[in-house]
């Protein structure tokens, strides 16, 4: 390869005729090298010369210098009658476009710089690598890109993703086949999915999750197409199903905890003897913590007294300003659900806890005494942080835990469903012990799990001809409800438990979006984040 090839855009269409060192940059004088050249109107060739001007046009920099192109442009005559044009400019089709000021292969580096980096932090490298450029070019770069047709996949993978939480959102199709996005829609419903199943025919598989929108959709635009429900959000129902009962059970949880302690050879717990109460006022951050359970429990009121009158969920969710799925969520707990509270940040005073244990039992209750005891032994905190800690003591009821016996809590109804699901070679030794206490105590729980792991282990090991047989038999239990959602979807999860597609690529497409949404900084509209979107799947 010459040194002139390296320079110019198109070794066969321009001409090096002198290279002249500048104080910040390189300006490079070129010229055409053919000698006639095709009337942009009507393409006859023409030969006659009128007059021609220099051109500037930015190039892709070398070594990090600029570099500048200065083109010796030629108009010509149109001899042909019948042509509009009479003067015009020969075109270079493979160095620049027409009134454009950078040439092509500069122009493709600023798109490729956007679509990989977005516009403020392409911008700086740009500028970095030797070719000045602003965020909104690169904008401008990214939009005006043309992509191609898309195919028509065979088997697609449809499922949502959020402008905003709980607000708005828009659909993402894949093709489960090639593992590319096939294309974006700017919202969630059947008839915007249906519309783009019409126009595409002959997908012949659909994977989606269990949302009626995406069923409804499927349905109108491709009959013929076999949906697909995935099972990551069957397992998902079924948990959740299962949660519910033992969110019930709040009981019989703390005894299966207690069970558990006494087997494990944990102090029973007694009552401490009596200690001076200290009165404390409540910190900003417990103060702001009751305030929203407050405002939370009240809308919770509201909206079980609206719910009672005949309102629906949307009315009630648009009326208080949520969203339908916390309506949901708190008329299937059948109670105002309590968060769990948040676990404490380890902290310095952690290491010294088991001495201040056996101190306090001995008598010590003086935070000062403690603090300078724990300061002969190499404690670096603050006496703070063991006043507050002798407080504590002070107004809880139970004594502190004996040295090297470890104080389980009682787990939540969530993380109880995950050990209930999970096989018993998946479980540690503490695990399957409050398993088995909790099933003891609770027949209803024992039943409801029993089948719920029956259905995990269909689901799993894709045994379709199980699956009538476990509807009937639950079809009046308390997995009645989610008995009666697989019916309504019974022949998409036949088909989950017979084909091998499921959306799990489809939400690591979706995981990829949310980064590209949040790179953008804000100025994601729904065309750009599409053309970014479809240019990495190209």
């Amino acid at each position: 390869m010459s040194y002139c090839s390296i320079l110019l855009p198109d070794a066969a269409e321009l001409r090096l005729t002198r290279v002249i060192s500048e104080s910040d940059f390189l300006a490079v004088e070129v010229e055409v090298a053919r000698a006639v050249v095709p009337c942009p109107g009507c393409g006859r060739v023409c030969s006659r010369r009128h007059s021609y001007y220099v051109r500037t046009l930015a190039d892709l920099p070398s070594h990090g210098v600029r570099v500048q192109l200065r083109l010796r442009t030629r108009k010509f005559f149109c001899d042909a009658r019948a042509c509009s044009r009479r003067i015009f400019t020969e075109r270079l089709p493979r160095t620049a476009a027409p009134y454009a000021r950078c040439s092509l292969r500069l122009s493709e580096a600023f798109r490729n710089i956007g679509f990989v980096a977005g516009a403020e932090a392409g911008a700086r490298l740009a500028r970095q690598l030797g070719m000045a450029t602003s965020p909104d070019t690169l904008l401008r770069r990214m939009r005006q890109f043309v992509i191609g047709n898309r195919w028509i996949p065979r088997v697609l993978g449809v499922d949502d993703w959020a402008w905003r939480r709980g607000h708005r959102y828009g659909t993402i199709l894949v093709d489960l086949e090639r593992r590319s996005v096939v294309d974006l829609l700017p919202d969630r419903s059947a008839e915007s999915f249906a519309a783009w199943l019409e126009t595409h025919p002959g997908i012949e598989i659909i994977s989606r999750d269990r949302a009626g929108c995406y069923a409804e959709g499927a349905t109108q635009g491709a009959p013929q197409a076999v949906q697909v429900a995935d099972r990551w959000h069957l397992l998902r129902n079924v948990s959740e199903a299962l949660q519910r009962v033992v969110a019930r059970e709040r009981k019989q949880l703390i005894s299966a905890t207690a069970t558990v302690h006494q087997e494990l050879g944990a102090v029973a717990v007694v009552r401490a003897p009596s200690l001076p109460a200290v009165s404390r006022l409540p910190s900003r951050a417990e103060q702001s913590s009751q305030q929203k359970r407050n405002q939370r429990l009240a809308s919770y009121r509201e909206a079980m007294r609206l719910r009672q009158t005949g309102s629906t969920q949307e009315e009630v969710a648009r009326k208080l300003a949520l969203s339908t799925r916390t309506i949901r969520r708190w008329e299937q707990a059948g109670q105002f659900p309590e968060r769990a509270p948040v676990p404490p940040k380890r902290k310095q005073i952690d290491r010294w806890v088991s001495y201040l244990e056996r101190r306090w039992r001995e008598g010590r209750s003086n935070a000062l005494a403690l603090w300078r005891e724990l300061r002969q032994q190499g404690y670096r905190g603050s006496r703070g942080a063991v006043q507050r800690w002798a407080t504590r003591q002070r107004q809880i009821a139970l004594p502190p835990a004996v040295s090297g016996v470890p104080r389980l809590l009682f787990p939540s109804p969530r993380q109880a469903t995950w050990w209930l699901l999970q096989e018993p070679a998946a479980r540690d030794g503490k695990q399957n012990a409050f398993v088995n206490a909790l099933e003891q105590l609770s027949p209803a729980i024992a039943n409801v799990a029993q089948q719920a792991r029956e259905f995990v282990s269909l689901l799993r090991e894709r045994r379709p001809h199980q699956f009538a047989k476990w509807l009937e038999r639950n079809q009046t239990g308390e997995l009645r409800g989610f008995v009666k959602s697989l019916r309504q979807d019974e022949a998409a999860v036949r088909s989950a438990l017979t084909l091998p597609w499921s959306n799990g690529q489809v939400e690591g497409h979706v995981h990829r979006l949310k980064l590209l949404k949040r790179q953008m900084f804000g100025r994601a509209k729904f065309d750009l984040l599409k053309q970014r979107v479809l240019y990495a799947a190209a």
